[in-house]
């Protein structure tokens, strides 16, 4: 890999890919060019990376050419049908869709539990679902320590997870409500102003949908455990960004809340923010824009043997895709 590798970002003008743009910037990613591709409607706009203005080109199956690593954030259509192509002209795609996820060929990483998967890359490595990478922030230390058998989970998940129109959305609704006007909806299927919504993603005939069977699917793999079992709800909450989940995790070992925060606390990426005594616990205002998520609320589970309750929080534009994806260049590149 070039230590000052070309990259290219699918999808630059997405929610995620502006957050792309502004990681490797932050982080001193050792960008050496920086292209931007995008739809045909998008060419044109101008994208600012280093204090220079970058205009946007339009992804065709000819736009990877020289680049070395190609971070995809642009929805699974796009990623299936582009792809392979860019590991034809020999870039490393970093994939954000749900498309390779479980594909066997295809490594799934959150560097701070699995980087060494990355070394048996075939060209594309996957980014996980944004509420299973914030969520595996916490669970995986513990399960290192005391070996993870299920978990119970409910998800508290912001709008900015559907992309920059949800966003508008939420804000127009709130106008619309304060304003005492007729409320107008696209993105989702119910007001999402002053209310939740127990849907994200499409129902599997369980029951379940997509985004909670991720949880089960994704941290098997992730974790290399795959007898792993979780039953998740998720929600869509009324909050303009960051995820929180709910969980409670049952474990081979006996447990304490003394020894589990002591674990925690040595966690790469990970906050403990655990005075309820003094109202202090992880918030989507406080994780947002931060790139270490937070975990706090553990108590017992009096429910579950070997039990143990926490509440995470973390931006899953960052931890649950941009970040995360720069992340894997990052290891790309050492």
């Amino acid at each position: 890999m070039n230590k000052k590798p070309h990259v290219a970002i699918v999808g630059a003008t997405g929610a995620v890919g502006i957050e792309m743009i502004k990681t490797l910037e932050k982080r001193l990613f050792p960008v050496g060019k920086l292209t931007l591709l995008a739809s045909a409607r998008s060419v044109g706009k101008k994208l600012k990376f280093r204090g220079e203005e970058i205009a946007i080109q339009e992804l065709t199956k000819d736009s990877f050419a020289g680049i070395d690593i190609a971070l995809f954030s642009a929805g699974g259509s796009i990623s299936k049908e582009f792809a392979p192509a860019a590991v034809k002209a020999g870039c490393v795609v970093v994939d954000n869709s749900s498309v390779f996820r479980q594909d066997d060929s295809v490594p799934l990483v959150v560097p701070e539990i699995n980087a060494s998967d990355i070394k048996a890359h075939k060209g594309i490595i996957a980014n996980p679902n944004c509420t299973t990478a914030i969520t595996l922030m916490a669970l995986y230390p513990l399960h290192q320590a005391f070996g993870v058998k299920r978990i119970f989970a409910s998800s508290y998940q912001a709008v900015s997870g559907t992309g920059a129109k949800a966003l508008e959305e939420l804000e127009r609704q709130v106008e619309q409500i304060v304003g005492k006007q007729p409320v107008t909806k696209e993105v989702y299927p119910h007001q999402i102003a002053f209310n939740v919504l127990p849907h994200v993603d499409s129902f599997l005939p369980t029951g379940y949908t997509k985004e909670e069977m991720k949880m089960e699917n994704e941290g098997r793999k992730i974790m290399h455990h795959p007898a792993f079992r979780a039953s998740v709800t998720c929600v869509r909450v009324p909050v303009f960004r960051s995820h929180s989940i709910a969980v409670s995790a049952e474990f081979e070992k006996t447990v304490t809340v003394e020894a589990a925060r002591a674990v925690l606390r040595k966690a790469p990426g990970l906050d403990v923010v655990d005075e309820p005594e003094n109202k202090k616990y992880p918030m989507p205002l406080h994780t947002s824009e931060k790139y270490n998520c937070e975990v706090g609320r553990l108590r017992l589970d009096c429910a579950l043997d070997n039990g143990l309750c926490f509440w995470v929080s973390g931006d899953q534009l960052l931890k649950g895709a941009a970040l995360n994806a720069v992340q894997i260049a990052e290891e790309l590149v050492k």
